[in-house]
């Protein structure tokens, strides 16, 4: 898609893959319970689906790594989120890989193993994404500092409420356990609750 950049393409290709991994595990320890082959091959078919998107995600991640403006906040982060997603992967294509090798012909015991393995590859998937969300929530990894910039000024300047319309009060930055009013510019008549 025209203007869309390697941080952008990262964004869209990450979620779907992570999906199908998830998914993939939940039908391999469906099979295992049920003993039904049509959730293996389900299992299979979304695993190789899974591995070859979440390929094409770290990819379009390590370009974005190399394309976005950052300091050494988001610089730490995106060191260890591009480390999870590596050794996340790496062990997902293991996985798959053993298996198409012994073609689906193995023991419980490496059966059983390559069920632990996924779980992992779970947790790391999982861990990768907080470090991911923690880019972008925390830091604003992938938006240019010029947008930031306008953007932070059009937030200084409000907004207006249709009637009957609120918003959940805002968390200030520094401390999350408490909640900041929700504040409107000068001359903004409340709204009754």
């Amino acid at each position: 898609m025209p203007g869309y950049d390697a941080a952008r393409w990262h964004a869209v290709l990450n979620d779907l893959p992570a999906a199908l991994l998830f998914v993939a595990v939940l039908f391999d320890i469906g099979a295992a319970a049920t003993k039904r082959e049509s959730l293996m091959w389900a299992g299979i078919w979304t695993l190789w689906a899974g591995v070859i998107g979440g390929w094409a995600a770290v990819v379009a991640g390590k370009l974005a790594s190399a394309s976005i403006e950052h300091g050494d906040a988001i610089h730490e982060i995106m060191e260890k989120h591009e480390h999870m997603a590596l050794l996340t992967m790496s062990l997902f294509t293991v996985v798959l890989a053993w298996r198409l090798i012994r073609r689906f012909q193995m023991p419980a015991q490496e059966l059983a193993f390559t069920r632990m393995l996924s779980i992992v590859g779970i947790a790391g998937l999982v861990w990768t994404g907080v470090l991911g969300g923690r880019l972008v929530f925390q830091h604003a990894a992938g938006i240019p500092s010029q947008t930031l910039q306008t953007e932070l000024e059009n937030r200084e300047e409000g907004h207006q409420h249709e009637p009957g319309e609120e918003h959940a009060p805002a968390a200030t930055p520094t401390d999350t356990t408490k909640t900041a009013p929700h504040s409107h510019p000068p001359g903004t008549p409340p709204h009754s609750r």
